[in-house]
């Protein structure tokens, strides 16, 4: 049978080398980026539509519009009539009386106010 070896550490090895203080990282000023203006949501677009319109309009004419003032595009989504539609159905639903947009009949909105 093979005897075990034993290994000594020896004693000075690590006591004569100190580690290095961490260095402290510097901070550094970020440049002053100018900020792009904050691109209006379709739900805030169709807002101001609406407000301006005088009358209840649908979800289309809606889209439209925001396109002819160039208030809103869609980003190339198939469908951004029912995507609106579905945005102003579920702020009415959630916020009730404080909504921007008010339904007047089957498919027509109105600004609220």
């Amino acid at each position: 049978m093979a005897t075990k070896k034993k290994t000594t550490k020896k004693a000075g090895a690590k006591a004569g080398k100190p580690k290095p203080a961490p260095k402290a990282k510097a901070n550094r000023e970020r440049a002053a980026v100018p900020s792009k203006p904050k691109k209006v949501s379709a739900l805030d677009a169709a807002a101001q539509v609406l407000a301006t319109s005088g009358g209840p309009m649908r979800a289309q004419q809606l889209i439209d519009e925001m396109a002819k003032r160039q208030l809103w595009t869609s980003p190339g989504g198939k469908t951004p009539a029912s995507t609106l539609y579905a945005a102003m159905t579920r702020e009415i639903s959630t916020k009730g009386a404080e909504a921007r947009f008010k339904k007047t009949d089957r498919g027509l909105f109105m600004a609220n106010g």
